[in-house]
């Protein structure tokens, strides 16, 4: 269930249907987010659990914090998780919720923008471990995902842009209406994104078939996102997806004979929404050996989502270890090339 600002009611009445309601926010959700829920008096007296803030901390000992919040307030299998944040708090919450006594219902408030259309909606929930993101996690639909859009209203641009590149994927996946979207961002396209993510997940819910496709830019885009994070570097989720889907097209010239023009469509397209990225000291070879532990392999195979065209995805293409290398050499000599940048 998607619920907007004019659906408050409904919201209210799902949370007086448990016994206890719980608030989980991380650090920057607390300080920054909690003034928006003025108008949501059921909110304001619940119990908060407050999680550290990061991808550093998706992991199992702050799923243990949570659940021993729980258990100190005596949360019983009637009781309700509310995770307001990002992706992280979204992923992490769901997981706990999922799993304390078997199961209690959550809601999901996302409060960024990549949340709003992606992390948030779905059912897919879960906890990065020994530096593989997302490793451990079960599918579990929220009992409702609440959009608000004044929380947009105080991102910075480069939260914002992360958000943007799971937007601009739809439109290479699904339709190309997606590709328009540009900051400042009309709310039509978010609704609409959340739409489609919705209605591809619930006819798919473990991933078994079409959901695949929203995996478009992810295989190389998570392997960035691993390395760079565990060697201190600071990259969005949407930015590695921006730049996988360089690599993703690369490949889809060669595997699923994609016109050069789409390609070079979207060479422009990047240059005008997102930032440049330094990756010519990356060892890439390590990024295809974290791509080995991607959770869409099957028999040791990397595979790959990839486009025939605009709108005609391709899933479980088995893709080459050295097509891959030669994919982010594409996009590092990109990120090099003064005709883009040098303007």
């Amino acid at each position: 269930m998607i619920l907007y600002k004019n659906d408050i009611e409904k919201l209210k009445t799902l949370i007086a249907s448990h016994t206890k309601t719980f608030l989980l926010l991380d650090e920057n959700t607390e300080k920054f987010s909690l003034q928006y829920f003025n108008s949501i008096e059921l909110l304001k007296s619940n119990t908060k659990i407050v999680i550290p803030s990061g991808e550093q901390h998706k992991n199992i000992e702050t799923v243990q914090l949570i659940w021993s919040k729980l258990v100190e307030n005596h949360a019983d299998r009637k009781a309700l998780l509310i995770n307001v944040g990002g992706g992280m708090v979204t992923d992490i919450g769901g997981f706990a919720a999922s799993c304390y006594q078997r199961g209690i219902d959550f809601i999901n408030i996302p409060t960024t923008l990549l949340g709003m259309i992606d992390a948030a909606v779905g059912g897919k929930t879960g906890i990065d471990f020994q530096g593989f993101k997302n490793q451990i996690g079960v599918f579990s639909q929220p009992l409702a995902v609440v959009v608000l859009f004044e929380f947009l209203e105080s991102l910075p641009k480069r939260e914002l842009l992360s958000g943007l590149a799971e937007i601009i994927k739809y439109g290479f996946i699904v339709d190309k209406f997606f590709l328009d979207a540009k900051l400042p961002l009309n709310h039509d396209f978010v609704v609409k994104s959340i739409e489609v993510k919705d209605e591809i997940t619930r006819n798919d819910t473990t991933e078994q078939g079409r959901r695949k496709i929203l995996n478009f830019g992810h295989t190389i885009g998570h392997a960035l996102e691993t390395y760079l994070i565990d060697h201190h570097k600071e990259i969005r989720h949407g930015e590695g997806v921006a730049l996988g889907m360089f690599s993703a097209l690369y490949l889809s010239e060669k595997y699923c004979s994609l016109n050069h023009d789409i390609t070079l469509y979207y060479k422009d397209l990047y240059a005008k929404n997102f930032n440049r990225f330094d990756l010519n000291d990356i060892p890439i070879e390590n990024l295809v050996e974290i791509m080995r532990h991607d959770k869409k392999n099957e028999g040791g195979d990397i595979r790959f989502v990839l486009i025939k065209d605009i709108g005609k995805p391709v899933y479980d293409v088995v893709v080459k270890p050295q097509d891959i290398i030669d994919s982010i050499t594409y996009l590092i000599d990109y990120l090099k090339d003064a005709h883009y940048w040098d303007k």
